[in-house]
């Protein structure tokens, strides 16, 4: 990696970066797909592994509905199934749904276990 050129302001404070293509691509493996395609961008995500979820549920997590509700509800599962599941009572799951409690990361964790997604999905 070659040292970056580093631009100051009128300050004379850090303001820009200069620094080759392949430099930046090693920083951001993501900016290497600026110029795709929208095609193309949707050909490597279906190459990619991974689950893929319906549209209602993409957009039930856009609009804000705790994701919670939104995986356990796909999965099929009910308030008190899920919480069965992970040895806890219905209310729990009740008031992370709802947003009066956030549950504790041993919780959000085997919630995440039970539903077959990421803790990071959850949170």
């Amino acid at each position: 990696m070659a040292v970056p050129e580093i631009l100051l302001d009128e300050n004379g404070l850090p303001d820009k970066v200069v620094m080759s293509w392949a430099d930046y691509i090693a920083l951001e493996p993501d900016a290497a797909d600026m110029h795709l395609s929208d095609e193309q961008l949707y050909d490597k995500a279906k190459a990619e592994e991974g689950e893929y979820f319906p549209e209602e549920v993409v957009d039930a997590l856009l609009d804000g509905t705790n994701p919670v509700k939104v995986y356990r509800k796909y999965r099929g599962f009910t308030q008190k199934q899920l919480a069965a599941t992970i040895g806890h009572k219905q209310e729990l799951i009740s008031q992370i749904e709802n947003g009066r409690r956030s549950g504790s990361i041993d919780t959000i964790k085997a919630i995440a276990e039970a539903l077959s997604v990421d803790v990071g999905d959850l949170v």
